[in-house]
């Protein structure tokens, strides 16, 4: 499947849109937020648009980061989206299994899907910043 056809399976896979962008820091620490604002933009060439909050812990770490992965949840994982959306940053991963994608941001395990995405273009409009990427790779379980 090429990655054109990766993010449209990703794409079916996400009903609700709540998904975890993750990343890992200089110091090879995961850190990561919910983000409900999440939207492919191109299949040709495969692209992807994410919508961070500028007073989030986790936003200058994301904008300035080299990749990111989008982890679309899965129904078994309701605990997540509200620990990742008001747990401290440092506490986010506490018990939580994750592998690394290809290009080393977290994977969370047990998810629906998710994609990697390297590259991002990061635009500020008001207390937002859209952080687009372009898909390294992905799947859907």
């Amino acid at each position: 499947m090429g990655k054109g056809g990766a993010l449209h399976a990703v794409r079916i896979s996400d009903p609700t849109g709540v998904t975890v962008v993750t990343g890992l820091d200089d110091g090879g620490e995961p850190y990561g937020l919910t983000v409900n604002s999440f939207t492919s933009l191109s299949l040709d060439p495969p692209l992807v648009l994410v919508c961070i909050g500028r007073a989030s812990s986790s936003h200058d770490r994301l904008v300035a980061a080299p990749n990111f992965t989008i982890n679309v949840l899965s129904a078994e994982q309701g605990d997540i989206a509200p620990r990742f959306s008001t747990r401290p940053s440092a506490l986010r991963f506490d018990s939580v299994r994750w592998s690394p994608s290809a290009l080393g941001a977290p994977v969370i395990e047990g998810g629906v899907a998710w994609l990697e995405c390297s590259g991002p273009e990061v635009r500020r409009f008001g207390g937002q910043a859209r952080s687009g990427g372009e898909l390294g790779g992905g799947g859907a379980r």
